[in-house]
């Protein structure tokens, strides 16, 4: 018998420390290179996009996948290449933890635009309220020592 699924998570993790260190002229670098490791583990990129101290990705994600084992991936991949490729001054690496929420198809569209329109997003919203707002939404119990460290 065949596996068939229909799972879509959206993953958000941070900069260390909340530094805005992604910058704008080689985000896009940083992004294909995500994408290649997302696709190199059999995964789906929907939509990815971010801010200078934060990353969002949705994925469809395939049963056999473990989640947490795909984030430590990405991150510690996208860590390396963004250090040995100097594009940051400054040492880079993400924070510890992520977020995951999960979408039903019907819910993507609007998904995937907000991920893309991040940048217009964050003029109204700081991403502390985004993602607490998020964590609100879905139901999630969390303590304020837990979240992302926030500066």
């Amino acid at each position: 018998m065949s596996t068939f699924s229909q799972i879509y998570i959206q993953i958000i993790f941070a900069v260390k420390g909340r530094n805005a260190l992604i910058s704008s002229s080689w985000e896009e670098e940083l992004y294909k290179y995500i994408t290649g490791i997302i696709t190199e583990k059999n995964q789906k990129l929907i939509a990815i996009n971010g801010m200078p101290d934060h990353i969002h990705i949705l994925i469809g994600m395939r049963p056999t996948c473990c989640l947490s084992d795909l984030v430590r991936e990405i991150k510690k991949s996208s860590n390396s290449f963004i250090n040995e490729n100097r594009y940051s001054k400054h040492k880079f690496s993400w924070q510890e933890g992520f977020g995951a929420f999960s979408y039903s198809h019907s819910s993507l569209a609007q998904v995937v635009n907000y991920i893309h329109n991040q940048k217009e997003h964050h003029k109204k919203r700081t991403f502390k309220d985004e993602y607490v707002g998020l964590l609100e939404r879905f139901e999630v119990d969390f303590k304020e020592d837990y979240l992302f460290r926030f500066i």
